[in-house]
């Protein structure tokens, strides 16, 4: 059982490397070593280190890959149409935020992206946005910006 879930995470971060070096302009690559993740950085040479030690961008990049990695093998392989996000955005700094809106604009090209999040920069920065308004007359849904 060991060997198999060792196989099956090993293959998993493979297919996240693939994800995460789009993603990050081909700077990162996910490894697992003795059941530690690390990354290589091949902007700093090819530097190895614990992703504990990554920014909160970064940190973000590594586990959407890991996640979109992990859906698509668990949909055994039909491609993801849509992916909806609901981070702690709130908690994050400016640049970060920017990061982060970088890597879900590019995700944006080939899949429909949801972001919920209470940060409005973040979702001004991205573009379109719905928004539900509340009122004694109840909800309504106001669309700013262009749907793609």
């Amino acid at each position: 059982q060991a060997y198999i879930l060792q196989h099956f995470e090993r293959e998993l971060v493979q297919h996240a490397t693939v994800l995460l070096r789009e993603l990050t302009d081909q700077r990162y690559v996910l490894t697992y070593d003795d059941k530690e993740y690390y990354v290589e950085d091949n902007w700093n040479g090819g530097d190895r280190r614990k992703v504990q030690t990554l920014s909160g961008g970064e940190t973000f990049a590594v586990s959407l890959s890991l996640a979109l990695a992990l859906s698509e093998r668990l949909s055994r392989g039909a491609k993801l149409g849509s992916l909806f996000i609901d981070e702690g955005f709130g908690t994050l700094d400016a640049e970060t935020l920017q990061s982060i809106s970088s890597i879900l604009q590019s995700l944006g090209q080939d899949k429909l992206v949801g972001v919920i999040t209470h940060v409005p920069a973040l979702g001004e920065e991205l573009g379109t946005q719905v928004r539900v308004e509340k009122s004694q007359q109840g909800a309504k849904i106001v669309v700013t910006g262009v749907l793609r």
